[in-house]
């Protein structure tokens, strides 16, 4: 039996695919960007219509749109994954001669009615056009030299367009994000080890290289990594964002100052308080109680995506499942680890929490691929 075939048998038809849909990631979800809401009213001094409204908005219309995903069969949305990622491509061309400008960085395309970042939409169709990729490769080819080829062309040529907007943040993403389904799908390890002895080997040479006639960096990129390592050397220059943002962190405690009265966010010394850096402000607000409970949130997220790839047959559909939730981990991850100095900032926005457009309908995209694909589920 096609997979067109079981399709039609077993999978409910119309409205009724509502009733079949992962409810409980759906809440969670739901969930999370409530703490959103409530987090962009706070650092808006009780204002509403700042930031929470517009987030609230987009919100509706992304879970509306996760909706329709979800009705469609999944493998429909496999035939488009190689036309998602070329529209994907093309968007991310266009930055580099029609992109908008802002904080120093050339990442939006302007569709009037919301500014498009394409670096964010590439982060679903790369998974998409590497889970249709594995599912069409033989097993037994999976490692072999050549075929391991055209998806890390896949991986890095994005990458490479989003490191030149500049947007490091987005370029580890999709590195780490590809480079981890590839390892799902079964990619030999012996590959990956090589890439992290290269890696190792570089990061060695780049230290090493310091103040000799072939240094491999910029004096200026040295100090921004002096920077990183001890943010107190330059506590109000390069070392301002991570120090305010230690401050608010630890100063929250178990269960935090409350409700709107977090100083650092109130009195404006926490810069982007309303973007990358809104988790300071809730574990200034809520403590340590209230950043375990949104990591909670996040948790239950990835739990829910790993359960439902477990018990999907389809290899599309286990993969793509699999990358979204990876991609998901990485974007809070790397957010919570850039807050609390562990990391470098590198501007990725805390999911579903931060404000933002783009990053809000595109992970609502990728959960409404997450439900088609449990809804219409190899049983």
């Amino acid at each position: 039996m096609s997979y067109l075939e079981y399709t039609v048998k077993y999978v409910p038809a119309g409205p009724r695919k509502i009733l079949y849909l992962n409810w409980p990631l759906a809440l969670v979800v739901a969930a999370v960007a409530g703490v959103g809401f409530l987090m962009l009213f706070s650092v808006a001094g009780g204002n509403f219509s700042t930031w929470a409204e517009p987030q609230a908005k987009r919100f509706a219309a992304g879970f509306v749109m996760m909706l329709c995903i979800a009705l469609v069969p999944i493998w429909f949305w496999r035939s488009m994954a190689a036309v998602a990622y070329a529209g994907a491509m093309l968007l991310l061309i266009a930055v580099e001669f029609f992109g908008s400008t802002g904080m120093g960085a050339q990442r939006w395309i302007d569709l009037g009615f919301i500014r498009l970042q394409p670096s964010e939409l590439m982060k679903v169709t790369l998974v998409m056009a590497l889970a249709a990729y594995y599912d069409a490769l033989p097993r037994k080819r999976t490692s072999r030299p050549f075929w391991v080829v055209l998806p890390v062309v896949l991986i890095l040529v994005p990458t490479a367009l989003a490191l030149r907007q500049p947007d490091l943040g987005t370029s580890i993403l999709l590195l780490a994000a590809g480079g981890g389904l590839m390892f799902l799908a079964g990619v030999h390890w012996a590959y990956f080890a090589a890439v992290l002895a290269s890696g190792a080997a570089l990061l060695t040479a780049v230290f090493q290289s310091r103040g000799t006639a072939w240094q491999l960096l910029q004096d200026y990129q040295y100090r921004r990594i002096d920077t990183f390592l001890d943010p107190a050397q330059d506590p109000l220059g390069a070392g301002y964002h991570i120090t305010q943002s230690k401050i608010a962190l630890g100063s929250g405690g178990w269960t935090g100052r409350g409700f709107m009265q977090g100083t650092q966010s109130r009195l404006n010394f926490l810069p982007e308080k309303h973007t990358d850096f809104i988790f300071t402000t809730l574990a200034e607000e809520f403590g340590f109680i209230g950043g375990f409970s949104l990591l909670t949130l996040y948790a239950l997220i990835i739990i829910f995506c790993i359960a439902s790839a477990i018990a999907n047959r389809d290899r599309f559909s286990n993969l793509l499942i699999l990358g979204i939730a990876l991609n998901f981990f990485l974007f809070f991850a790397v957010n919570m680890s850039m807050v609390m100095g562990l990391a470098p900032v590198v501007g990725v926005p805390l999911p579903l929490v931060s404000y933002g457009g783009s990053a809000m309908l595109v992970l609502l995209i990728a959960f409404g691929l997450v439900q088609s694909a449990h809804v219409h589920r190899l049983r």
